[in-house]
């Protein structure tokens, strides 16, 4: 979707994968597309572009990101402008500008702060302490982007979602409390290898148990969902398969080659898993025989 904007450059947004996740569902069309792990927020502005639905939920439980994404809705203007007032600044001391702006973010949560050391920040990946503070390094050998273009997306993701859109800063169960059998809700929750073990890279992970008791509740109340929920890079796999009992549908998503693997002087391609909800799973699997990349994942209970 070449003429979908985005504004929030970020490692693991499914701004390139957003296609063929959403021609799986075919030519349905929904009252409300949730995405209550917005992150990037890649998935609505291109479910908005292809108008995949009429009103669009966006749940962020970082405050400053929800703030971020409220301000560019409702005021690309005063972000652009903020945007580019601290890009400008950066050029005599690069390095202590943008360590001066994490500091100011961290103790005022300024969502224009946020957009500038997204842009800035090592790969495009950012670090969160649990209590919301970035602590994510400088990429020194970029900039990040230049105003103009952040002042078109801005204004572009304005057009699409203004007075058609609400933003919550809240836990992906309180964004999704109203959502009913007309709307789709798309979940992108932190993976299972980024809540347990080292690489705990997010202000909040999200334990399995609870992920699994709110995909019941979901199945129960017959609410559409697509769920990109781990996955693996050649044999090996993050995470195990969600339990059966679920009664959803395993696809795959070739996500391209991993990086991780290139580093380490590998060949290896990831695979996405994607879920999805008992009410979508005879629609996608029509509209997948079609898609180059999507399969059937493989498991041994099956």
């Amino acid at each position: 979707m070449p003429g979908v904007p985005h504004l929030v450059p970020y490692q693991g947004s499914k701004r390139l994968l957003a296609p063929r996740i959403l021609a799986l569902l075919g030519n349905r069309r929904f009252a409300r597309f949730f995405e209550p792990f917005a992150g990037s927020a890649a998935m609505s502005l291109a479910a908005a572009e292809s108008s995949v639905a009429r009103g669009f939920v966006i749940g962020e439980s970082l405050t400053a990101l929800a703030a971020l994404w409220k301000l560019c809705i409702e005021d690309p203007a005063c972000l652009s402008d903020g945007y580019e007032a601290l890009w400008n600044a950066q050029h005599t001391d690069p390095r202590a500008h943008f360590e001066s702006t994490r500091d100011a973010f961290n103790r005022s949560g300024d969502p224009v702060a946020l957009l500038y050391l997204l842009a800035r920040c090592v790969k495009n990946a950012p670090r969160f302490a649990t209590d919301g503070r970035f602590n994510q390094s400088a990429d020194h050998r970029r900039h990040g982007r230049k105003p103009r273009t952040v002042r078109t997306a801005a204004h572009a993701i304005a057009e699409l979602l203004q007075g058609r859109s609400v933003v919550h800063a809240a836990d992906f169960r309180t964004t999704c409390e109203d959502a009913t059998g007309d709307d789709l809700v798309y979940l992108d929750p932190p993976w299972i290898g980024t809540t347990v073990g080292r690489d705990k890279r997010y202000h909040a992970g999200l334990a399995e148990e609870p992920l699994i008791a709110f995909l019941d509740t979901m199945v129960e109340r017959d609410i559409p969902f697509l769920l990109s929920y781990d996955g693996r890079t050649g044999d090996q796999r993050y995470g195990q398969p969600l339990p059966a009992a679920l009664g959803l549908l395993h696809l795959e998503i070739n996500a391209g080659r991993s990086s991780q693997a290139t580093l380490s002087g590998r060949k290896a391609r990831t695979w996405e898993s994607l879920y999805v909800s008992p009410g979508l799973a005879d629609a996608a699997l029509m509209a997948m025989n079609g898609l180059v990349g999507v399969q059937r994942a493989q498991r041994g209970d099956d």
